[in-house]
């Protein structure tokens, strides 16, 4: 049966369990041997692209690269027709998309010849959170994912398709989260990537106070104010998120132990200083390492290894 990893809200956590096992776990350089990896970018990212290349030539197979000016989602081509193309030359797509629906729509007319992986949507970054899981899994339990329960971690600022993913995945492993933003920049409910909807595990505490958030904090979360496609906001949300930037001032409420974490690019002096990313609780460079962990566990675990 084919596997999709579109969100951490679609697995078990039997799967989730296997992707983080796999992730770090000695691996066979054949598993994708002779088998080809689709790498769709309609955003631009230096780590994915990266991480998603060094992990399919790591596992044996071959990577191809297409830009948005390429292929052209919807514009120069449906999405349906240019998922119809891949499945007939490939055996996985890695799509890095602004409209989350592609997923769906490409999955309906290729059923199960074509295995799918999100490497970010308008709604969730999966691939990011599984590297951030591991990131802080080597800080507090020496790599154990299954021992994280306790932890409080906090974002601040946006909160994004990637606080969203976040927040799904470290709830279901008993992790409490905070999340600092102003009202209008906070989560919302009822979307495919959903926090409000995991019962079981950890809390999830909403406010509007970026101290309030990061109080006895173990890890402390941001990431861009000014999104892709946002542009033009710039000077607003500057403005309107100013008080939520990742000082060494806020950096004070958390924990004396406490790390910093950033998805990366940072646009310093904004939503984060160079002082604290570049600092001795900055863990940034580790998730970047954790990218190409993640799509090594992600992509073993579509290979059907667990």
């Amino acid at each position: 049966m084919t596997r999709f990893f579109t969100t951490i809200d679609a697995l078990s956590d039997d799967d989730l369990a296997a992707i983080y096992s796999l992730a770090t776990s000695p691996f066979d350089d054949e598993t994708l041997k002779g088998q080809g990896v689709a790498l769709v970018f309609e955003r631009p990212s230096l780590r994915t692209r990266a991480s998603s290349s060094a992990a399919v030539h790591e596992l044996g197979g071959f990577a191809t690269f297409f830009s948005d000016e390429e292929i052209g989602l919807d514009s120069r081509e449906s999405v349906e027709d240019i998922g119809r193309t891949l499945a007939e030359t490939c055996a996985i797509a890695a799509l890095r998309v602004r409209r989350h629906d592609v997923f769906t729509r490409m999955r309906e007319v290729t059923g199960e010849r074509l295995a799918l992986i999100n490497l970010l949507s308008n709604l969730a970054h999966p691939t990011q959170a599984v590297a951030d899981v591991l990131t802080i899994a080597d800080e507090f339990t020496k790599g154990d994912v299954t021992k994280l329960a306790g932890l409080e971690v906090a974002y601040v600022g946006d909160a994004t398709n990637v606080t969203r993913s976040l927040a799904v995945a470290l709830l279901r492993l008993g992790v409490n989260v905070s999340v600092g933003a102003p009202s209008s920049y906070q989560l919302a409910k009822d979307q495919v990537e959903d926090p409000f909807a995991v019962t079981g595990g950890g809390t999830l505490r909403l406010t509007e106070s970026p101290e309030d958030a990061v109080k006895n904090a173990d890890v402390v979360y941001t990431d861009a104010w000014v999104s892709m496609g946002a542009e033009a906001e710039t000077d607003e949300r500057r403005r309107e998120l100013a008080a939520f930037q990742v000082n060494q001032r806020l950096m004070d409420e958390a924990k004396d132990s406490a790390i910093v974490l950033h998805c990366l690019p940072a646009h310093r002096g904004d939503e984060i200083t160079s002082e604290v990313l570049d600092g001795e609780r900055s863990r940034v460079w580790r998730q970047v390492f954790h990218r190409r962990s993640a799509m090594l566990g992600v992509l073993r675990w579509i290979k059907g290894e667990l």
